[in-house]
Order: C-alpha cells, then structure tokens, then sequence
C-alpha cells in the first residue's frame, strides 16, 4: 500500500509518496500543472490507498482534477494538524510526508470537500459577506468624521441612504468633504453589488426545500437562512446532531488539568 501526501503553494507543490514503513518513494517539487502531477502518480495509482492535499487557499483545481482522474483525495484540515514544536527542521518535502504519515495511520483529520456545482453558490455568499464588510469600514468612516467634526454620529441607515449632493450641504471643508464623498461613493457602488448578488442567491436559494425549513426558526431570514444552508452542504456529513452543533460553534469548549479550568471558550 502507498501514500501520497501533498503540501500545494500558490506556483507550485511537493508531492511525497511513501510506503507502510514511511519510507519515501518520490519526493519532487512540481510546478501547478495537473498534467504533471497526475503523471507522476499514475505508476502508483493501483497501490495508492489516498492523496491528501493541504488545505490552502487555492486548492480547489488540485482536488477536483485528481479527483476527475480517479484518485481518492482526502482534504486535510491544517487547523487541526498539530506537529512536535521541538522539532529542529522542517520543509516542504518533510510536510507532504506528514500528511502521508497521519493517512497511513488513519488519524488523518480531514475537511468536507463541497461539490464544485455547491462549492460555486456557497462561495458567492462569501462574496456577498466580504462586500458587506467592506460597506461597513465606509459607513463607520462617515459615521468617525462626523463625529469628529460636529460632535454627533450619523445612524448607519442614514449614511446608507446619503446622497453625494447632501454632503455638500454639512458645512464641512473642501477636504474633509472629499473624503466623506469618496466613502459614500464607495459605500452605493458596493450596496449594488450586494443587492445583485443577493437577488441571484435568493433566486437560487429558493428553489430548496432546506431554505424553507430554516426560514421556520426564530431569527433566521432570506438572508442567513441562505448563508446557513450553504455552509452547511449536506447534512448527512453529519453523524449526528451533536457533531452539527459543534461545526456550528454552539458548544462550549472547555479543557481542565488536575482539576482546574485552564482554557474555554
């Protein structure tokens, strides 16, 4: 049986291959190109129990195209990976054997691979909440200078609404207004976006039956219903509704030593 443990950069991966005894049969860093990478684990196809890929940024062509071409990919959780702080060296080649080593002794922690067609719609909500981020600094930004300059604060509705021509009119110098104008131009180019991708969520979110079912609680609307249901994927990755509970972060988290709390949250 081998292993095949993959530690993926922005340009280019290690890929490690290793035996029952760790033992490293190939150890070569590949530039990002699927073609070359599956050639260099197709002599090893037949005997590989799984590939492991880190769990980066970009690793979604990686995992689906090895997946596409027939191998049985596992998706590491890095955050869950925890390796010996006293070690006295550690590389690229040392960390994709890591990852071998955890598969082969089935202790591997792994993350959810959401299908590409899901994977597309759950990423634009994500969109959606890094656009409301930013909308959010521009409406404080208002909300700071006319703080600083009059003394009272704008409510968030308020600089929501605000027209560049009103600003004109709060006595503010040339450029201090300019800068406030610059935050509410910024503030409506962004407030579309967000509005264009939400009609495209909620038509799309619409269409299933768990958005309906989520709408029912307390609290939930169009909006996280939306957000919940995609984050989520499918449900039966669960085991049970404990183990949801706890990806949702609705479990306390506690650690004792000799009997005292030293750590919760």
């Amino acid at each position: 049986m081998k292993f095949c443990g993959i530690d993926l950069h922005s340009n280019n991966s290690v890929v490690v291959v290793t035996d029952e005894t760790d033992r490293v049969l190939v150890s070569r860093r590949c530039p990002n190109d699927l073609p070359i990478i599956i050639g260099l684990l197709e002599p090893y196809r037949a005997e590989l129990l799984g590939v492991v890929v880190e769990s980066t940024y970009n690793w979604y062509w990686l995992v689906d195209g090895l997946k596409a071409a027939g191998f049985d990919v596992r998706l590491a959780n890095t955050v869950a990976m925890k390796r010996y702080d006293g070690l006295k060296h550690s590389d690229d080649k040392d960390d994709a054997a890591f990852l071998a080593h955890l598969l082969r002794l089935g202790i591997l922690p792994t993350g959810y691979i959401h299908p590409p067609q899901e994977r597309a719609l759950r990423d634009l909500a994500r969109k959606r909440i890094q656009l409301v981020r930013s909308r959010t600094q521009h409406i404080l930004a208002v909300e700071n200078i006319m703080a600083r300059q009059f003394g009272h604060r704008l409510s968030c509705n308020e600089v929501k609404g605000l027209p560049a021509t009103s600003v004109d009119r709060q006595g503010l110098s040339t450029d201090v207004a300019l800068a406030m104008k610059a935050n509410v131009a910024i503030i409506q180019a962004v407030q579309a976006q967000i509005d264009f991708l939400e009609d495209r969520l909620l038509h799309e979110a619409s269409l299933r039956p768990e958005f309906s079912l989520l709408k029912t609680m307390p609290g939930i609307g169009e909006v996280l219903a939306t957000v919940i249901m995609l984050e989520t994927g499918d449900i039966e990755r669960f085991a049970d509704v404990g183990n949801f509970a706890s990806y949702a972060r609705c479990v306390k988290s506690a650690h004792y030593s000799n009997g005292s709390l030293y750590r919760s949250r």
